[in-house]
């Protein structure tokens, strides 16, 4: 990935209507190109780093060790090992990443006609690779690519993954997006690829220094609410891309408490795939998973607990509508929602949160409560429209009670979700 961080965020994005537009639900339904994972907890990774899925000591063993379930992206000759080991995967070809431009329409259908014809049969494919960070006059290129993985792989995912928006904006021929804005880039992918969901890459909690710098953190939560807008219009899902290793010399690592907080907020406002850039490390990438000299370092086991986590509460959250997201205060970022909202009337914390509403079954109301401080645990109180029931283990699923005046404290970073009564 070619990541651009010294870029200043460029657009404003209005939030206003966040609260007001269309809910998403999951689905399992036959054909649904993501029910054949709970909850989507993905590596990504091409070309040499991906060549490590292979090694016997921190291949793709170890990834399922670290609480993944799948292997993004892997090769045809990489399937039987997929299958043998029971992870899933989203397929790229050899020669990945391909500059479709250079592309005809028929060479695109062919490339996937042959590529899907060698992996179709494979128990482990649950999607295939095409692209990243795309401006808009790749567009018309990339809806030929989803045509034909649609075509020649119906219930499998065709994979984009799009722009942060801090990337540059202007003319098509000027800039990164090629839109005056970033939401602008957002509809004119949706609408013109026909996209079955939407993912990106944000990586400005650790370039923010665990959210010290304004303007830094602001990027992260604008652009996880946009794309969640945008999402939400079209009734699609989204995943959201986050660093798993020091993106750059001068950010911070990772800690549980960015790793928590990455996991959380993207749960909090109805994401449903957690994806984590990179599992492996290199001279670019310090402090990953798995390191340039291939062993594991403390940010594995700080990975595997978050992971654990999200495979529990993840699979249960795909099940619930997302209402509604809100700031107390002070807010990280201007413009973003405040409370009150649907459920949650109002919040006592030394600490900022974000709090998303959901809807179950026979009409059950969940809230789930994020601590956005990195620094600092915080005791958590919520006045909600209905008296919590308790809130829901990360460990094995079970209703916990809240402390006596219904309260709950939450480490740094650290969510719950909480059940109504």
């Amino acid at each position: 990935m070619n990541r651009l961080f010294s870029l200043c965020l460029t657009a404003v994005i209005t939030l206003s209507c966040f609260t007001g537009c269309k809910t998403a639900a999951a689905t399992n339904a036959p054909g649904d190109p993501f029910s054949a994972v709970d909850f989507p907890i993905m590596s990504w990774e091409v070309r040499d780093r991906s060549d490590h899925f292979s090694d016997k000591t921190n291949g793709l063993q170890s990834l399922i060790d670290c609480g993944y379930n799948v292997a993004g992206f892997v090769t045809a000759n990489q399937l039987p090992l997929c299958e043998k080991l029971r992870i899933k995967a989203i397929v790229r070809g050899d020669d990945a990443p391909v500059e479709w431009m250079d592309k005809t329409d028929e060479q695109i259908d062919t490339y996937y006609k042959d590529l899907i014809s060698k992996t179709k049969n494979s128990s482990a494919v649950i999607g295939y690779f095409i692209t990243d960070e795309p401006g808009v006059q790749k567009f018309p290129k990339l809806a030929k690519c989803v045509a034909a993985v649609k075509k020649y792989a119906p219930g499998k995912i065709a994979y984009i993954n799009l722009y942060p928006n801090y990337a540059t904006l202007g003319a098509p021929n000027l800039s990164q997006l090629g839109t005056k804005n970033y939401e602008e880039y957002l509809e004119k992918y949706v609408t013109e690829v026909e996209p079955q969901f939407i993912s990106w890459d944000n990586y400005r909690i650790e370039t923010s220094l665990d959210l010290k710098k304004a303007t830094q953190a602001e990027s992260y939560f604008t652009n996880l609410l946009a794309a969640r807008k945008v999402a939400f219009k079209h009734n699609i899902p989204f995943w959201q891309i986050t660093e798993s290793n020091q993106i750059r010399a001068f950010s911070t690592p990772p800690s549980p408490a960015n790793l928590l907080m990455h996991a959380y907020t993207t749960l909090a406002a109805g994401g449903q795939g957690v994806t984590w850039y990179t599992y492996y490390g290199s001279n670019a990438y310090g402090y990953a998973p798995v390191d340039k000299d291939n062993h594991r370092t403390p940010t594995w086991s700080y990975l595997r607990m978050v992971n654990e986590q999200v495979r529990v509460i993840g699979p249960m959250m795909r099940k619930l509508k997302n209402t509604g997201v809100y700031f107390s205060a002070p807010a990280p970022a201007a413009n973003l929602p405040a409370l009150p909202g649907q459920l949650t009337q109002s919040a006592q914390c030394e600490t900022p949160l974000m709090i998303g509403e959901f809807t179950g079954s026979s009409n059950a109301k969940y809230i789930m409560v994020v601590n956005l401080s990195l620094q600092q645990s915080a005791k958590v109180k919520l006045e909600t429209k209905q008296k919590p029931a308790g809130y829901i283990s990360p460990v094995d699923g079970t209703l916990l009670p809240l402390d006596k005046d219904d309260s709950l404290w939450l480490v740094a970073g650290g969510g719950a979700l909480i059940e109504l009564k």
